[in-house]
């Protein structure tokens, strides 16, 4: 422990002398070697950032999925680089061997993606690219050459098709109105298996009038990629502004994806720059006005402003898609919906943003019928949801993984995040056509599911695999049997608002599912649970965010046991966030200061920053790991709670001693101002 504290104070305190902006994250030695891209996001299309200038790594469309590659299941897939751009001055290709003063620049605030290098004495070069806000399907690149001399540029947009994809056709299309004259580079190809249409289209936007502009010129070198180019010349000291845009759709989202990823170019090259940005920037305004501001520790700021903006960049209003553990940052754990959207990530966007939460809950109620055939499958009543999910609801855990045959506990995660959205929300209405159904589906389950002793005093739920997932077929897992028992409230408490019949098992099994202890009284994991490592957070989770155990002195001898159980490596990120919000609640800053750092700061991959699952992990973005952390914040250090009456501050709750203060601002459906100071 001694060693860790050591490793963890070095690291944050030499990450803290740099990077002060709390909306900044600004690079000057890009490197190739140890380089984690960051995502530019709009909830719909995640674009990964690349060391190489004028380049972005990949792209991710939320809800794109096909049958192919590891075990057999859906997989995300990579889509068309729309905004794949290079630029030639005089002849001479830009690339990073013959740059100088290369930077890159996270800004948060705006949400965009911007790299600035000089070339040689010639011209000053800032390329910004961003997923836009107002346009699901739609991203844009601006590029800027300040020339020190006179100069010829020549600009290229390609698109290629990407290596999986198969039956690729290329297409290119002229529109000449009076006032635009706009020139479509279009791709089309099939999914791996066929299942998906994947198109593209990208266009030129340039700032001169409809005649004036550059001649496009389109060419195709081989039978996998084409581009369109133009060439300009440059007077020193005249500033040139250009654009790319780009769309692209699959037929998961559109019927007729080629035509309509070409309309929406149009659409984007007829709005111009300036009211793409105008509105783009106006959105992440509205999402910005929910924030948590933290005085006295400036590298913690822009940490959580950091896990914010991920947060805001993965998940879409109405699009009624959830959220993988590396959300749109690329094809981790295939792009399936888990338990860490339920109960680590969907928590702390209700606090911030419970609009943009609905669409989480919304993408379960979509499935609940797949989950009700998933339990019928296993010869149990009600739904039982899938441990992975994509687009269709049913199980997509390849069958080497126990956890999609075993982990039921994702049932009752799925509920609880219902109940939570409804007591959040207080939407009665939401609650009586989404909200009840879960709960009722889900009870029922658990009734089919628990085994009673031969005397019917106690119910049991064997042959799980548990939330610490080490632990595999074993009998009575605490969280496991914690969750099903407060699955089982939540939906007589529902039933009884609604003035809905109550089945009166879901009472009786909820107060006879035991929860085991040691006999000095710490909470044993599972019945067979003999004092090993543990892969993450369990029965601590009892405390919060069950609440089951309430009592200060048993969460204080429970995370007193857990905390030395949890190995430093191979370990998910989220286990230490809910240790230091649970200390914090105790009162004992100094652990829960201990516990925020040690959460992320060694799970963080240069240069931006980005979260691991695992310390010193190489599978970024862990929007899991950021959820946990930013709970940690808003219900430990902050206070908050959600309870049957709405969203509360409660007394407990002590902040790292070096805070000033916290203000958590936007909060919940009124959008309240909460705070605290030392």
């Amino acid at each position: 422990m001694r060693k860790t504290n050591l490793l963890i104070g070095l690291l944050f305190l030499s990450t803290s002398l740099w990077g002060q902006d709390p909306w900044k994250i600004t690079v000057s030695d890009v490197r190739t070697d140890n380089y984690y891209g960051v995502t530019v996001g709009n909830g719909m299309l995640g674009i990964v950032s690349s060391p190489e200038p004028l380049r972005t790594n990949n792209v991710v469309l939320a809800g794109s999925y096909d049958k192919y590659g590891r075990g057999r299941v859906s997989n995300f897939l990579n889509g068309f680089n729309m905004l794949n751009g290079s630029i030639s001055i005089d002849g001479n290709r830009i690339n990073r061997n013959n740059i100088s003063g290369f930077t890159q620049t996270l800004d948060m605030k705006k949400a965009t993606f911007t790299s600035h290098f000089t070339y040689a004495d010639k011209a000053d070069i800032t390329c910004s690219y961003l997923a836009l806000r107002q346009l699901p399907y739609c991203a844009m690149m601006v590029v800027e050459v300040e020339p020190k001399a006179d100069i010829t540029i020549a600009a290229v947009n390609t698109q290629e098709t990407p290596d999986a994809f198969r039956d690729g056709r290329m297409f290119y299309n002229e529109i000449n109105r009076r006032h635009a004259a706009i020139k479509l580079l279009t791709t089309q190809a099939k999914s791996p298996t066929g299942r998906l249409t994947v198109c593209a289209s990208s266009a030129f936007m340039f700032p001169e009038k409809a005649g004036e502009e550059p001649r496009v010129i389109h060419a195709t070198h081989n039978s996998n990629s084409h581009q369109t180019s133009f060439s300009r010349k440059l007077r020193k000291g005249e500033t040139y502004r250009f654009c790319i845009v780009g769309s692209t759709l699959t037929s998961a989202h559109h019927p007729d994806p080629m035509n309509e990823t070409e309309r929406l170019t149009v659409f984007a090259c007829l709005e111009g720059y300036d009211r793409l940005m105008a509105r783009h920037l106006s959105l992440w305004d509205d999402l910005w006005s929910s924030d948590i501001i933290i005085d006295g520790d400036a590298q913690a700021q822009q940490d959580i402003h950091n896990m914010i903006y991920h947060l805001y960049s993965f998940v879409r209003e109405g699009s009624e898609l959830s959220i993988s553990p590396m959300g749109l940052s690329g094809l981790g754990y295939n792009g399936h919906v888990f338990w860490d959207a339920d109960t680590w990530i969907f928590p702390a966007l209700l606090m911030l943003k419970p609009q943009l939460a609905k669409s989480m809950i919304e993408y379960r109620y979509n499935r609940l019928q797949a989950a009700k055939e998933n339990a019928f499958e296993h010869g149990f009543s009600g739904a039982m949801f899938p441990w992975e999910s994509a687009d269709s609801g049913f199980e997509e855990t390849p069958v080497w993984a126990l956890t999609g045959t075993f982990e039921h506990h994702i049932t009752g995660c799925v509920a609880m995040a219902a109940w939570n959205y409804y007591r959040v929300t207080q939407d009665k209405t939401w609650l009586r056509e989404k909200g009840y159904p879960i709960l009722k589906a889900t009870a029922d389950f658990w009734l089919s599911r628990v085994e009673k002793d031969a005397d019917g005093s106690t119910c049991h739920i064997r042959n799980v695999v548990a939330a610490d997932e080490w632990a595999e077929n074993v009998d009575d897992n605490a969280f496991t049997n914690g969750v099903a028992k407060q699955n089982l409230a939540a939906a007589s408490q529902a039933a009884a608002l609604l003035g809905e019949p109550v089945t009166s098992a879901w009472d009786e099994i909820a107060e006879k599912i035991v929860v085991l202890s040691f006999p000095d009284g710490v909470t044993r994991e599972h019945s067979q649970y003999d004092g090993a490592n543990i892969k993450q957070a369990d029965v601590n989770l009892l405390a919060y965010p069950l609440g089951l155990i309430t009592d200060p002195h048993q969460i204080e001898k429970d995370l007193a046991y857990y905390e030395t159980k949890v190995p430093e490596k191979n370990t998910p990120a989220m286990t230490q966030a809910i240790f230091s919000l649970l200390y914090s609640r105790l009162g004992n800053a100094d652990k829960a200061a201990h516990f925020f750092k040690d959460a992320y700061i060694l799970n963080l991959n240069p240069p931006f920053r980005v979260i691991a699952e695992t310390k010193g992990g190489t599978n970024p973005y862990f929007i899991t790991g950021a959820g946990g952390v930013l709970q940690a914040v808003m219900m430990g250090f902050g206070g908050l709670a959600i309870t049957d009456g709405g969203i509360t501050q409660e007394k407990q709750g002590v902040l790292p001693p070096h805070w000033k203060a916290l203000t958590l601002k936007g909060i919940g459906p009124k959008a309240m101002v909460y705070s605290r100071k030392r």
